[in-house]
C-alpha cells in the first residue's frame, strides 16, 4: 500500500511541474508574441544644444534620441534600408538613442522602421536621412602633372547618374573623372590649371578644398631656386631616379643600422638651411598660429625604410655654423616614422605628406622637451635621418623629398 501511494505522489508531483511549466511556457510564448506595438512620439538630436528642436530629417552619424512608449522591446531599427547600429544598454521603454547610419541609403523610402523582438511587430515612423555635401580631406599628392590622374581623398563622394560627380581644378576647369567610390575619386588633371583649391561637386552640393593643388604658398625648399646652401650639408640634390615632381628633389640614401641611435650619417642623411648663410631675410616662413599650421612636402621611397625618424627641426635665423642643436636633447622637433606600425614603408611613386606643427615637441629621441616651439624658430630648417627613440632593422632606404612648406591646415 505504501509503495503505491508513493507511485500515486510521484505522478502527482509530474503532472503538476508539468502544469506548472505549460502554464509558464504559455506566459513566455504569449509575452513574446504579444509585444505592445512600439509608439514614437518625436524625435531630438542628442547634442545639448539642440535637444529643444524635433527633427524630422537628420545627417548621416547623427546621434538622435527616440522618445516614446513601448520602445524597450524594439530590436532593430533601420532608416531607409540601412541598419543602424543599436545599443541594448540605450533602449529603455520610452528612450532610445541611436546613430544614422553613415552608409548612403540604395533605396529612399524616408522612413525609420522600428522592429519589435518577435520580428512581427514594426512601427514605420516617418523620417529622412540628409546625405552630407562632400567632404573633401586631401589629394594623396598635391603635385600631379597635366593629363596625370589626381587621387582625392574623403567622404560621400556620389556619382548620381542624374548629376554626375565633378571635380573642378583651379581656374574652374573641369578634369576627367575616371574613377569614384565613396571615399576616393580618380581624376585626370586637365590643361591650363595652376595652384590652388579643388572643388568636387555632387547632387548633394559642392565643397571647396582646404588645402590647394600644387600648393605654392610658403615653399621653404624646393632644391631648383629654394636651396639649402650656405649649410654645413645642402643635400644630396637629384633629378632622376625617381621621376621628378617638379625639377630638382633631395635624396636621402645609403645605410642604416636598425638600433636606436646608432647610425650618424649627416653627410647623405641630412640638409640645413642657415637663413643668414642662405643670403635670406629675417622673415618667418609662416606667420599664422602654429596650433593650425602643417609642414608639408612630397615623399617617395623608392626602397624600403625600416630604421630611424626624420627629425623636423626648425632654428632661429641666428644659428649659423653649428649643429649642436640636433643632439642637445632639449630643442623641440617633429619626428617622422612612417615605417614604426608595420616595419617598413615604401610609397606607390610621390605622395604628399602632411604633419602638424603642434607634434614638434619632441628630442631626438623621442622624449618630450619643455621648449616650445615658436615663431621665431620659423626661420631656419634641418631634416635629418636618425635616432626617433624605435629600434628597426637594417636598410639601405631610397628617400626622396621636395616642395617643403608650412600652410594653414
Amino acid at each position: 500500500m505504501k509503495k503505491k501511494i508513493n507511485n500515486m505522489l510521484s505522478a502527482f508531483m509530474i503532472l503538476l511541474v508539468s502544469g506548472v511549466a505549460g502554464i509558464l511556457f504559455q506566459a513566455c510564448e504569449g509575452n513574446e508574441e504579444d509585444m505592445p506595438m512600439p509608439e514614437v512620439f518625436y524625435v531630438r538630436k542628442t547634442d545639448p544644444a539642440k535637444s529643444d528642436s524635433l527633427v524630422a530629417h537628420a545627417f548621416m552619424g547623427d546621434n538622435l534620441a527616440i522618445i516614446g512608449k513601448n520602445l524597450g522591446k524594439v530590436d532593430e531599427i533601420w532608416f531607409n534600408d540601412q541598419r543602424a547600429a543599436l545599443n541594448p544598454n540605450l533602449v529603455t521603454g520610452t528612450t532610445i538613442i541611436v546613430p544614422v547610419p553613415r552608409v548612403i541609403p540604395a533605396k529612399v523610402t524616408n522612413l525609420m522602421y522600428l522592429i519589435n523582438m518577435n520580428k512581427k511587430d514594426t512601427l514605420k515612423y516617418s523620417f529622412g536621412v540628409d546625405v552630407p555635401a562632400p567632404q573633401v580631406d586631401a589629394l594623396a599628392c598635391e603635385y600631379v602633372e597635366t593629363g596625370g590622374t589626381a587621387v582625392v581623398k574623403g567622404n560621400y563622394f556620389v556619382d548620381n547618374p542624374a548629376s554626375p560627380l565633378q571635380v573642378f581644378f583651379p581656374g574652374n576647369i573641369a578634369g576627367t573623372v575616371q574613377s569614384v567610390k565613396i571615399d576616393e575619386i580618380k581624376v585626370k588633371v586637365p590643361q591650363g590649371t595652376g595652384p590652388g583649391p579643388i572643388q568636387v561637386k555632387t547632387i548633394y552640393g559642392a565643397t571647396r578644398s582646404r588645402f590647394y593643388f600644387r600648393d605654392d604658398r610658403n615653399i621653404i625648399v624646393n632644391f631648383d631656386n629654394l636651396t639649402a646652401a650656405g649649410g654645413w650639408r645642402s643635400g644630396m640634390i637629384a633629378n632622376s631616379n625617381p621621376t621628378p615632381i617638379s625639377g630638382n628633389f633631395v635624396r636621402f640614401s645609403g645605410a642604416l643600422k636598425g638600433g636606436v641611435g646608432v647610425t650618424w650619417d649627416e653627410d647623405h642623411f641630412s640638409f640645413n638651411l642657415w637663413p643668414i648663410a642662405n643670403g635670406r631675410p629675417d622673415v618667418p616662413f609662416y606667420t599664422g598660429d602654429i596650433k593650425d599650421a602643417l609642414i608639408k612636402f612630397e615623399i617617395n621611397v623608392v626602397a624600403p625604410w625600416e630604421s630611424c625618424a626624420l627629425q623636423m627641426i626648425f632654428t632661429a635665423y641666428s644659428v649659423n655654423g653649428t649643429n649642436s642643436y640636433i643632439a642637445d636633447g632639449a630643442y623641440p622637433r617633429g619626428l617622422w616614422i612612417p615605417w614604426k606600425g608595420s616595419g617598413t614603408y615604401t610609397t606607390d611613386g610621390w605622395v604628399t605628406v602632411s604633419f602638424p606643427l603642434s607634434d614638434f615637441k619632441y628630442n631626438f629621441s623621442g622624449t618630450a622637451v619643455d621648449a616650445k616651439l615658436t615663431s621665431d624658430m620659423l626661420r631656419g630648417l634641418t631634416f635629418f635621418v636618425w635616432n626617433g627613440g624605435v629600434a628597426g632593422k637594417d636598410c639601405n632606404p631610397n628617400i626622396c623629398i621636395d616642395n617643403i612648406r608650412v600652410v594653414p591646415k
